[in-house]
């Protein structure tokens, strides 16, 4: 695109959800946009900035004279606790909270000599006080909705929940009788889907619950901005994008993911590129141990950033592994445990010495990148299942909370990439699900399924690809959207 004079460069204010899972994909859309010419300004919440300078130094947040960072509180009682913060609270904060500092630091930003105008305000899907920001200040708005199509759909439809007197529960007893098993045939572009396979937060029977509420609001919220993008590809989530145009009424629509793989093949070496928005501190060594292990031998355990689970869940994988009689690389950040620190026995960790290794956290898309790994055991969050199809690895799934039922139901039943772990984990089933992906004839054939995706994830962010030429046009386009 050549050289711009900064002063005439177009301005793009990013602003996340403060979780990991929320920062990466934002931090790859800003790099993206950077790398076409744009002014960037990122925006954490002060409990993030902390933790980045506490992972990455404080280097790590100086950004560069084109790439900035600025903060705004939470909200959030006072903390310096290393780990994600209650989401519940969270985004009761946050929805509360941050509309007015947010405004004051667009207005700032707009009066700070030698910083472009701002141009656009990109707020995550569940951030919803960017679009009033936004608009309230006359400035194009943009919605990044970071998880899946799919669920979004499902959000959609929580206000119908309420019609039909499904949700809130009267009592816990849909828990065991088995009411999530029924199948829900009036949700438009969901064919097949039952009640356990949307997302989880209407699972609840408390009308005030602050989640329901929140994810379902937020979605319909979604529908105001004056466009809105899919960290997806068009083909991966065909019916989900087509029934938010048909049914929904809104056709300003995105679809320009993977993002892993746009920004691997379009930013260029530099700086940006290698900017880091982990909150953990990341272990080069997994990728020198992989290097020692067998082609396709290797299963990855990582249950991403925010899913926590008991004592007896964390004992039952880690025996489930110990069974499988598989390599494994597993993923344990100090938090994952409830209340309690990840302890394991010395009869597991004389098995870890011999064909296993544990961290803390590593660099996710490199190590499913690896041709040492086979299979990926995960909490199925959207950057996970985009990684995994992007790698042409298959999945066995253990989904937490959100979209992450979606997002499993959907690598199982329509993409033919996953196999699902029961809730109450079992060592048996674990080592029987990761002996068969290793080893059998499904999991065969989900790998033959998983390369498939990962050619057309290709296709899609090569340059004429569709995910390529719908950023493209998303970065043209003027009013309502990037006015650039």
């Amino acid at each position: 695109m050549g050289s711009i004079a900064e002063k005439q460069k177009p301005h793009a204010v990013m602003v996340p959800y403060p979780a990991q899972g929320h920062v990466t994909p934002m931090m790859r859309l800003a790099k993206l946009l950077h790398s076409r010419g744009f002014h960037v300004t990122f925006v954490n919440t002060e409990f993030n900035h902390r933790r980045l300078i506490r992972s990455k130094g404080p280097d790590s947040v100086k950004g560069l004279p084109d790439f900035r960072f600025e903060t705004i509180p939470d909200g959030m009682p006072p903390s310096d606790l290393d780990a994600t913060q209650d989401v519940p609270l969270l985004c009761y904060y946050t929805k509360k909270t941050c509309l007015e500092p947010f405004k004051e630091l667009l207005s700032r930003l707009n009066s700070s000599v030698g910083v472009p105008p701002i141009s656009c305000v990109v707020s995550d899907g569940v951030m919803s006080f960017g679009i009033k920001a936004a608009q309230q200040m006359g400035i194009p708005d943009v919605q990044f909705w970071t998880a899946s199509a799919a669920s979004f759909i499902g959000y959609l439809h929580y206000r119908q929940l309420i019609q039909r007197g499904i949700a809130p529960f009267k009592n816990d007893d849909y828990i065991t009788d088995g009411t999530l098993y029924k199948p829900v045939d009036w949700i438009t572009g969901m064919p097949g889907i039952r009640l356990r396979d949307l997302p989880s937060v209407f699972r609840t029977s408390d009308p005030d619950d602050i989640m329901f509420e929140f994810f379902g609001e937020e979605a319909q919220n979604c529908l105001k901005a004056s466009a809105m993008i899919f960290n997806n590809f068009h083909e991966l989530e065909k019916e989900a994008i087509e029934t938010v145009i048909s049914k929904f009424k809104y056709t300003n629509i995105y679809t320009i993911g993977p993002l892993p793989l746009l920004v691997a093949k379009h930013v260029p070496e530099g700086e940006v590129k290698y900017l880091n928005s982990s909150l953990w501190k990341t272990d080069t060594q997994v990728l020198e141990w992989l290097e020692k292990q067998k082609p396709e031998s290797v299963v990855y355990v990582n249950y991403g950033s925010i899913t926590t689970m008991t004592g007896e869940n964390f004992q039952e994988f880690a025996w489930g592994l110990v069974e499988s009689k598989q390599p494994f690389l597993w993923i344990v950040r100090p938090d994952v445990v409830k209340g309690n620190a990840a302890k394991l026995p010395r009869e597991f960790l004389e098995v870890v010495e011999e064909r296993g290794l544990l961290t803390s956290w590593c660099a996710q898309d490199q190590v499913l990148a690896h041709e040492a790994v086979g299979a990926f055991l995960t909490h199925c969050g959207w950057n996970s299942n985009l990684e995994s199809i992007s790698c042409g690895v298959p999945v066995i799934g253990w989904p937490y909370f959100a979209d992450q039922q979606t997002n499993c139901h959907y690598s199982c039943q329509k993409w033919g990439i996953g196999m699902e772990i029961d809730h109450d984990v079992k060592r048996g089933e674990v080592a029987n699900l990761i002996k068969e992906m290793m080893e059998g004839e499904k999991g065969k054939e989900m790998r033959r399924k998983a390369q498939q995706w990962k050619k057309l994830a290709i296709a899609a962010t090569d340059v004429g690809g569709e995910s390529y030429v719908n950023f493209h046009e998303f970065i043209k386009i003027k009013k309502p959207s990037l006015g650039y």
